[in-house]
């Protein structure tokens, strides 16, 4: 059972000594006052950090306000000694205006670039990796800053967690882990969590320098987190810090703590972080009755006046205009680069590694991260050759760990830097898939913070590749909010498409069809320029119908046609699937009467369903024909090159535009 604290002075002068007192009695008081609230109806959730203030405060005050924190839900005492104006924190809370999420998520759902503080989301692992990316940032900008990054010992049983320790001791990365062992992942011991004694033991794992600290100690923290920034700076490194801890009041205060005993909690309440510093300061005669009476009272001041503020604030009125426009990060400023007239006859697979190339020579930070991609060239050797000329900062090949590399990329853009995240096959970006669609695609939205990432995805059949390795998956991601999608048939638009990509400040899932690769030809510009996205292309006209379809269907649809002249026929070519261009598919449409849209991928659930749905909903008086769809079977794409015939829509193709015409 935990002892009462010892407390070291050190050489702290009188005035720190009670700053950091007072830093800790203002989250404390905050939370006294939330809780009434709560069961007042005044706000709708709290995270209780009771008891734990000594570890966050002591980690801000540690850390220069210009240095990042990536803190938790129960860290309010970040927030308060990084001095964000309290009115704020509580419009936060309500769902009001001057929050940092325009009432779009709650409690510490949030990040704010003015205070340096990037706030979790409920997957709770994600922000570790987030962290290495700003770290990552930091040591590629030589700015000798630290990132420090909260967890629980709860998400150190998460994927993220082992994966972004890794990389960390892997890239040497500025980072702390601060880790803390407040006893219980919401009702579930610490015994049912691990097996080693300490969390702290897990650093040793990874190479990694880890630490154990008194979380109720101030000074202990404080001291301690101190000299390691002040190490870190000039010797870039991760380490693991274990705070020991214990949550006195429920997960969040709906939960209760019937799974402690009263004794186990009695124990505790006894170690309160701030009531045994306030006796070790009154026990030093640095801290009177009167100076503590004072200190409360300008701190419930100006708790109550800010608490008017928030009050007094109208609620939000919902904009629908508002609302849309927030989705993604605002790029009407893109400015098209022509093509040049002076061309070369390249593969698929050249004009994306030459998009890539001129893309690294004009953005000089850009980044690309991935599996192999380095001296290796990578799984397709798009990259081979870039390491000569861009170094290894700069061309990083990753440990098998998608979940992280991608955090990490957002951490990276975060912190001012471009990124590009190659997926070696488009199939594992399952192992990335939460932060791409709960970090990357939310960002813009939530705390209007950009998501400067390009993930590259390698996609496809009819390579014999079989279920792990010939995936068209578009569809999982143009059903989310915030990503946008591009899917290129042809040489000159993957280059001009992809070097687009990289100029938009949105995250971009960037769809390359392996069978395309070394397959098609194409004069492509040689110089520096982009497509708009967005903007679809009409690669055929005619006036019996209209074809829609992207990537290698496309040229499945093209091969049909070829033995099929009699027939007059509008061929769209998509390009970018999210965001879609209707107008063209309607104006289109209206003038053929009958349309069919083609995909790789199977049939229900994909992109072709939703245009089928858009052109019956928008161009039904047109119609002269059910719109039809042709698309893969409904399993697993196999391995077997029968089998893999027999999966692929493209058979289909000429019986459906044949019965089409016919209609």
């Amino acid at each position: 059972m935990p002892s009462k604290i010892n407390f070291n002075k050190n050489s702290f002068n009188d005035e720190m000594l009670l700053k950091l007192y007072e830093n800790m009695l203002k989250p404390r008081l905050i939370e006294e006052k939330m809780l009434i609230l709560l069961r007042q109806g005044k706000i709708s959730k709290w995270f209780s950090g009771i008891g734990q203030e000594a570890i966050s405060v002591g980690v801000a005050s540690a850390l220069e306000t210009h240095e990042y924190i990536l803190p938790m839900h129960r860290n309010l005492g970040v927030f308060t000694t990084r001095n964000i104006p309290l009115y704020r924190l509580f419009s936060q809370w309500q769902g009001k205006m001057n929050g940092f999420t325009k009432g779009r998520d709650r409690s510490f759902h949030f990040g704010t670039q003015e205070f340096k503080i990037v706030g979790m989301i409920s997957h709770l692992g994600p922000q570790l990796g987030v962290a290495d990316g700003i770290a990552l940032a930091n040591k590629l900008k030589n700015t000798k800053n630290v990132c420090a990054v909260f967890s629980g010992e709860g998400g150190t049983s998460e994927g993220d967690f082992h994966e972004s320790l890794n990389v960390a001791a892997v890239w040497s990365l500025p980072v702390l882990f601060c880790i803390e062992n407040n006893g219980y992942g919401l009702s579930t011991p610490i015994t049912e969590q691990f097996k080693c004694s300490d969390i702290a033991d897990k650093g040793i794992g990874y190479g990694m320098e880890s630490h154990i600290i008194d979380g109720n100690n101030i000074l202990e923290v404080y001291s301690k987190v101190d000299e390691l920034a002040k190490s870190i700076r000039l010797n870039p490194r991760p380490v693991l810090l274990e705070f020991k801890t214990f949550r006195v009041r429920g997960h969040e205060e709906a939960s209760g703590t019937n799974y402690v005993s009263q004794d186990v909690l009695d124990s505790w309440i006894s170690k309160d972080p701030i009531k045994n510093y306030q006796e070790f300061l009154m026990e030093e005669g640095i801290l009177t009755e009167a100076i503590d009476s004072s200190l409360r009272t300008a701190i419930n001041l100006e708790i109550q006046k800010h608490l008017q503020t928030a009050f007094k604030e109208a609620s939000i009125i919902p904009d629908l205009e508002t609302e849309l426009k927030d989705v993604y990060h605002d790029f009407s400023d893109f400015k098209a680069i022509q093509p040049g007239l002076k061309k070369k006859n390249k593969r698929f697979i050249d004009a994306i590694s030459e998009g890539l190339y001129q893309s690294m020579e004009a953005h000089d930070d850009l980044v690309i991260m991935g599996q192999d991609i380095a001296e290796y060239g990578g799984a397709f050797k798009v990259t081979d050759g870039f390491i000569e000329k861009f170094g290894k900062d700069r061309i990083r090949n990753t440990p098998i760990c998608e979940s992280s590399i991608v955090s990490a990329a957002y951490g990276l853009s975060i912190n001012g830097i471009k990124s590009i995240v190659e997926m070696q096959f488009s199939d594992f970006v399952s192992s990335g898939f939460n932060p791409i669609v709960n970090l990357l695609a939310k960002s813009h939205y939530r705390w209007s913070q950009k998501a400067d990432v390009v993930i590259r995805m390698p996609c496809g059949g009819g390579v014999s590749a079989g279920p792990f390795h010939s995936q068209t998956n578009e569809a999982w991601f143009t059903k989310t909010p915030g990503l946008k999608v591009i899917y290129p048939a042809f040489p000159e638009d993957a280059k001009g498409l992809l070097i687009a990509a990289i100029n938009d400040p949105n995250p971009i899932l960037f769809f390359e069809h392996k069978a395309l690769y070394r397959s098609v030809y194409q004069d492509v510009s040689e110089n520096y320029f982009t497509l708009e996205i967005g903007k679809a292309r009409l690669i055929k006209e005619g006036n019996q119908l209209t074809i829609i379809s992207f990537g290698a269907a496309i040229h499945w649809v093209l091969d049909v046609l070829k033995n099929h002249k009699e027939i007059s026929v509008d061929v769209i070519d998509l390009n970018t699937l999210q965001p879609l261009d209707s107008e063209t598919i309607y104006t289109s449409v209206k003038k053929t009467g009958k349309a069919i849209i083609v995909q790789e991928d199977s049939l229900f659930g994909g992109i072709a369903s939703d245009i089928s749905a858009l052109i019956s909903e928008n161009c039904f008086e047109f119609l002269d024909a059910p719109v039809k769809r042709v698309a893969s079977i409904e399993t697993p794409i196999p391995f077997n090159k029968g089998l893999e015939n027999q999966y692929l829509g493209k058979n289909k193709i000429e019986k459906n535009i044949l019965e089409l015409i016919r209609y």
